[in-house]
């Protein structure tokens, strides 16, 4: 089993809504350039077999190549383009989402010594690392069953937990593993980011958002920059901004509108903010978006 197979199972397999036959498993195939798309990043394993990403989140940029895999430990906004890519040799990706209670299994079942011990401080939310041969077979033998119905209800679940085990036992081991942890700092930081996610349009003082997770105020700050590479101010500004791009796209000639429900209450500071982000102004971005073909998303 080699990138060889991976390569030829992924671009027979590919579709353009990226979704495939089994739930939670996408597969990305990008043969033209295409320019920066902002999503959030889901919290997902995602392997390159052939071209490359780059994604961008808060001020960390990861690459990641043929024969990489990225970790995705929480749903970050993040911002994502193909490289090296072209007609003859499409970026291809597999993107896998990571199951929080399955990993919980895993710990469970794990014998003493089986895994090292955790750190108590959270670690990156979004990490590269080159893929270990182990872990390219076991998404070899996952994606195999595309062809194999009959076989997918059985061995689907075996499959996907022998990949989940090969990234708790691997190089980001530390961030699967808190995953899976009811008390871990990644954990606290994530029930934080849903926080958020939930009430974005809302003001809030960090002291509540810290109290609600679970954290001091101090904690909470050190722990969020380090996962998401953002303050929780930073972090609502760009869930807004994204928020705000979609509604753009069925609403152009609404800015205003769409600023105020995002939780602008200043369309100054809703214009300036959003060409920062994306480059133009709500409204010209707007027509933009109109007159394209939204690119794949951030991830795989």
């Amino acid at each position: 089993m080699s990138l060889d197979e991976l390569r030829a199972l992924m671009d027979r397999h590919a579709r353009p809504d990226l979704t495939t036959a089994i739930d939670g498993v996408r597969i990305c195939k990008v043969d033209h350039a295409a320019g920066p798309e902002s999503s959030m990043s889901g919290t997902v394993l995602a392997v390159i077999a052939q071209g490359g990403k780059r994604l961008a989140s808060g001020d960390r940029f990861h690459d990641y190549r043929a024969g990489q895999y990225l970790v995705a430990s929480v749903d970050v906004p993040a911002t994502g383009h193909v490289m090296d890519t072209g007609s003859d040799s499409p970026t291809l990706g597999f993107g896998m989402t990571l199951e929080p209670a399955v990993i919980a299994d895993l710990l469970l079942q794990a014998g003493p010594g089986d895994l090292p011990r955790s750190p108590s401080s959270a670690r990156p939310g979004i990490a590269v690392s080159d893929a270990p041969g182990e872990l390219i077979d076991a998404v070899v033998r996952l994606l195999r069953l595309l062809d194999r119905p009959r076989d997918r209800k059985v061995l689907t679940p075996l499959y996907q937990r022998e990949i989940l085990w090969q990234l708790m036992t691997g190089e980001q081991g530390d961030a699967v593993r808190q995953l899976g942890v009811a008390d871990s700092s990644l954990t606290h930081v994530r029930r934080a980011v849903q926080w958020i996610r939930d009430n974005y349009t809302q003001p809030f003082r960090v002291e509540e958002v810290a109290r609600l997770s679970g954290m001091s105020v101090s904690a909470f700050h050190r722990n969020f920059q380090a996962v998401t590479a953002m303050s929780p101010i930073q972090f609502q500004k760009n869930i807004r901004l994204q928020s705000a791009r979609l509604l753009l796209a069925n609403h152009p000639n609404d800015v205003t509108g769409v600023g105020l429900r995002v939780g602008y209450e200043s369309l100054s500071q809703f214009s300036r903010e959003y060409r920062r982000q994306f480059g133009a102004p709500p409204s010209v971005d707007a027509a933009r978006l109109l007159g394209e073909t939204k690119p794949a998303a951030a991830l795989p």
